[in-house]
């Protein structure tokens, strides 16, 4: 279990409020991933019933990640992190066997989800890592920070589970990573792609079988090592594919070193991993590599950010959330406030989520989102409601 799940800091009120708004598909209901998937038979009662059973007495159809039986190597660099997270609606909760065990006798509550039960969620027997908001999956480490987006169109699908893919592609992600994460580095980019791989690969077999669960996600992930010289050097290897986005800005230079491109088959429909899409890891993720100096903020992002706020916008709001803390604003700090240490990735999220936020919920604001939908000669005005995520981690060396 990463050390974060024991943080004392809000995972950000909005995220369990649930805002309980209607929402706009990210796909529309008759594209070709989810309408295969109406192809499905309906099943009868007896056989839901026959699937719980089978669900109760079996395990995840996944191999768990295997151990490496041995800390990760400290490595020259560190992030320091911070998220914030608001949710466009209540996210739907995770089926047996990923949520809490199923009742295993007549004095057990009834239902998986009585609140009496452990609601943590498990794959394998294990905790899943990162955290869940609406559709979208987060994770933070000092190395590795990951935004995953969840088609949210799933939900409306039996055993449609969008957020489940994109918490468990991850969970597995981060395993393979971890992995691989004392291996020797070079340069060439498809190496970066194999965690990745890797975790698509064990979400499809956690996610198939009596544990069936439909849905597609976004994948986009950071990870900090670094390149050997005189005097070691921050790398930051990316990995994505879809719409989410990580950036790079240097608030020293209130600039934008680097930023994702984002990736769609059409406008809104952006390149997916699960249910009847042709998109994987292999053949359609884009890893690059970032050369990083200290006091960098490497940015992890859903779409709901980047559909409210244009990049330079996004600039100017971390960059200012930076001067804010060093001058002492934005809450209490656990030491040096310099680059916006000790405390200030929590505030430079916050502000950052917000902002957006309230471009989402204007029904007259300007908004990338508007400008990308009257491109394609749709009308469109406004902001775009979405599960909004941002994962924040500053460049720092490790001290530790």
């Amino acid at each position: 279990m990463p050390s974060s799940d024991l943080r004392s800091t809000t995972l950000r009120l909005s995220s369990v409020q649930h805002q309980n708004t209607g929402t706009r598909s990210r796909i529309a209901p008759r594209n070709k991933f989810l309408a295969a998937s109406e192809q499905v038979a309906v099943r009868s009662s007896d056989q839901l019933e026959e699937d719980e059973e089978l669900l109760s007495s079996s395990a995840v159809a996944s191999s768990p990640p295997p151990s490496s039986g041995s800390s990760p190597a400290r490595l020259p660099f560190r992030f320091e992190t911070g998220f914030a997270l608001f949710a466009k609606r209540a996210p739907r909760p995770f089926p047996p066997p990923f949520y809490s065990p199923p009742a295993g006798s007549f004095s057990d509550p009834l239902s998986t989800h009585h609140q009496s039960r452990d609601k943590r969620v498990f794959v394998g027997g294990e905790l899943i890592r990162g955290w869940t908001n609406g559709d979208d999956a987060v994770y933070e480490s000092d190395r590795f920070l990951c935004a995953n987006d969840g088609v949210g169109a799933w939900s409306r699908r039996p055993r449609g589970h969008a957020g489940l893919w994109s918490r468990l592609i991850l969970h597995f992600w981060v395993s393979a990573m971890e992995e691989d994460i004392t291996k020797s580095r070079r340069s060439g980019g498809a190496v970066y792609a194999e965690p990745a791989l890797a975790a698509y690969e064990r979400t499809l077999e956690a996610t198939s079988g009596p544990a069936e669960c439909l849905g597609t996600t976004t994948a986009c992930g950071a990870q900090l090592h670094y390149k050997n010289s005189d005097e070691p050097k921050p790398l930051l290897y990316v990995t994505n594919l879809g719409d989410s986005q990580v950036m790079v800005v240097r608030p020293s230079q209130r600039e934008m070193v680097y930023k994702t491109t984002e990736q769609w088959h059409w406008f809104d429909c952006p390149r997916q991993l699960g249910t009847n899409s042709p998109d994987t890891p292999n053949d359609n993720a884009v890893v690059e590599t970032v050369e990083l100096k200290e006091g960098d903020i490497v940015l992890a992002m859903s779409d709901g950010v980047i559909d409210n706020l244009w990049s330079h916008e996004i600039v100017e709001n971390v960059s200012a959330s930076v001067e804010r803390w060093e001058s002492g604003q934005g809450g209490q700090a656990g030491g040096d406030r310099k680059h916006c240490a000790n405390g200030g990735m929590d505030f430079v999220a916050e502000e950052l989520m917000k902002a957006a936020k309230v471009i989402a919920t204007d029904p007259f604001a300007e908004s990338p989102f508007m400008e990308h939908a009257i491109d394609e000669g749709l009308a469109s005005e406004g902001g775009k409601l979405d599960d909004i995520s941002v994962v924040a981690g500053l460049c720092q060396r490790n001290s530790e």
